[in-house]
């Protein structure tokens, strides 16, 4: 007898066993449940936990110190309240995590993925091996005293509602967000607008009192270029205040950052865009001013087009580079990029010769300045304006309102006329021929009269004047010459040519005529025949 009750204890206790199982008041875990290594036990836990499904993510808590009669309903809530916790305040690393059965050689039976403070004091979140079933497998499980901080971590990082709200509000999440987070981030977009644009309004308000204290104008211009761009930064902090409060899972909570990030980037670049050129507009009007050389306004109109021009370039270039780098993708290829920047540098280089020797040359045309903007131009047998100066091409405004788009280095590469390079007077002739019997000096006259009347708005009482350019065998060669701005010359020559064929219409004896010459014929002299005769001429 007293040797069979030791076998009858022993019966006992293999009998109780199953009750000793891990958790088992939430029955056993679903198939999907990997307990296997500590990676696989935290992957599942947050794939679990973001899906809802708060009571398969229980089974990766260890709950032993919990009434078996709680640990379903208790198991949940841990569980939930453990994903804001980490969701907010620990950034999971995956790479630190072992992904072997065994767990990390120098401590076996825990594993950490970090620490989170809470009243001055470092709390571990550990995972530990422990018995998982009744067969005595083992698997891993965030332990008992990381569980049991549960609780106190959430009251100090949780949402300020999650235990006010109605039930509805925390079922059946959405590409892993609750209800509740669905409708706070919707209030945060559309009230984070409002409240941008009433900051933005404010702050141009009394940015605006405080440019009216000054004589300048650039300062008021400038308050008015912020207008659009200021509200981006704003509506960034707010939507990044919002999105820490509604404690979003660490992959929307990483967009929201993102693009709280993308939006003060294009609010500084829009700002720089507006700067430039408001800051443009303001110099070239300050110049116009008290410049009283055309040819010094317009130099300073392309230099100051052209750097314009070179700093939007680096502008566009530095923020597209900015946006891209928060991405792992871009920055992986940026350092691939980096780690053969002899070889890509090359390439690129060859590629883009072309193009990088037409920005060379824009920028070279800006120092130059065998052209500037206004310049009247002479271009492939074109007469025209130069309208735009770009850092790859020239639009020339042809006379008959046609554009001509050149390429830059063509004017550095090409001859071309610059007809108002050293100023904007030019000198025209209008050239006639008329009979030796012509007045010469009633011409002249009629010159003056005509550039004093009719063409007072086209001259510019400069030059003007009537030689007789050349001596022909039946006429003069008569040259009218006067002086007009470089874009009214045109116009001036053709009102003088029509005016003076008017004024020789006036006076008939003084068009070309041609003579002809007839005498007797000499004693002895025969007559020449008809085919052979001088034409008679009228």
């Amino acid at each position: 007898m007293p040797r069979a009750f030791p076998a009858f204890c022993c019966a006992l206790i293999l009998a109780a066993l199953p009750a000793w199982a891990l958790n088992s008041g939430l029955g056993a875990p679903p198939p999907t449940v990997d307990r296997q290594t500590p990676v696989a036990t935290v992957h599942g836990f947050i794939e679990a936990a973001h899906a809802g499904d708060y009571r398969r993510a229980a089974h990766y808590l260890d709950l032993d110190f919990l009434p078996r009669s709680e640990q379903a309903e208790r198991g949940a809530q841990l569980a939930r309240r453990l994903k804001f916790v980490l969701d907010r305040k620990l950034p999971i690393d995956f790479s630190v995590l072992s992904k072997s059965p065994e767990g990390d050689p120098t401590e076996p039976r825990f594993d950490q993925l970090g620490t989170i403070l809470l009243n001055d004091v470092e709390v571990p979140i550990r995972l530990q091996r422990v018995v998982g079933s009744d067969d005595g497998a083992l698997v891993w499980v965030f332990n008992e005293s990381t569980v049991k901080q549960v609780d106190k971590l959430f009251d100090a990082y949780g949402p300020l509602l999650a235990e006010t709200l109605p039930a509805v509000f925390f079922e059946k999440p959405v590409l892993g967000l609750e209800p509740w987070q669905w409708l706070g981030l919707v209030v945060v977009l559309m009230a984070g607008w409002v409240l941008a644009l009433l900051g933005e309004r404010v702050t141009l308000a009394f940015a605006m009192r405080l440019a009216k204290w000054t004589k300048m104008q650039w300062d008021d211009s400038l308050v008015g270029a912020g207008r659009g761009p200021l509200r981006l930064p704003y509506y960034a902090a707010l939507l990044a205040l919002g999105a820490s409060v509604l404690l979003l899972p660490q992959p929307v909570h990483r967009a929201i950052n993102q693009l709280c990030y993308s939006l003060v980037i294009i609010a500084v670049a829009w700002f720089i865009l507006r700067f430039l050129h408001v800051t443009t507009v303001y110099l070239q009007d300050k110049v116009s001013e008290h410049a009283e050389d055309e040819g010094r306004l317009r130099s300073l109109s392309t230099q100051l087009a052209v750097l314009r021009r070179v700093l939007e370039s680096a502008t566009y270039i530095v923020s597209a580079a900015l946006l891209l780098m928060q991405f792992e993708v871009v920055k992986s290829v940026g350092v691939s990029l980096l780690a053969s920047a002899g070889l890509a540098g090359l390439v690129i280089g060859l590629a883009a010769q072309k193009s990088i020797s037409t920005l060379l040359a824009g920028i070279q045309l800006s120092m130059t300045q065998p052209i500037r903007l206004g310049d009247q131009v002479v271009v492939e047998n074109e007469f025209g304006t130069v309208e735009e100066i770009t850092l790859t091409y020239v639009v020339v405004r042809i006379w008959d309102e046609r554009r001509m788009v050149i390429p830059i280095s063509q004017f550095l590469d090409k001859p071309f006329q610059n007809w108002s390079r050293s100023g904007s007077m030019m000198l025209g002739d209008v050239l006639l021929q008329v009979d030796y019997s012509t007045d010469i000096d009633a011409l002249r006259a009629e010159l003056r009269r005509i550039l004093e009347n009719e063409g007072r708005e086209l001259w510019d009482g400069k030059v003007q004047g009537v030689v007789v350019l050349n001596v022909l065998e039946k006429t003069l060669s008569v040259r009218a010459l006067v002086s007009s701005h470089s874009s009214k010359l045109f116009d001036l020559r053709c009102l003088v040519r029509e005016r003076l064929i008017v004024f020789l219409r006036n006076h008939p004896a003084w068009l070309p005529t041609v003579r002809s010459e007839t005498r007797g014929l000499a004693q002895g002299e025969q007559p020449t025949s008809p085919a052979s005769a001088p034409t008679p001429r009228a």
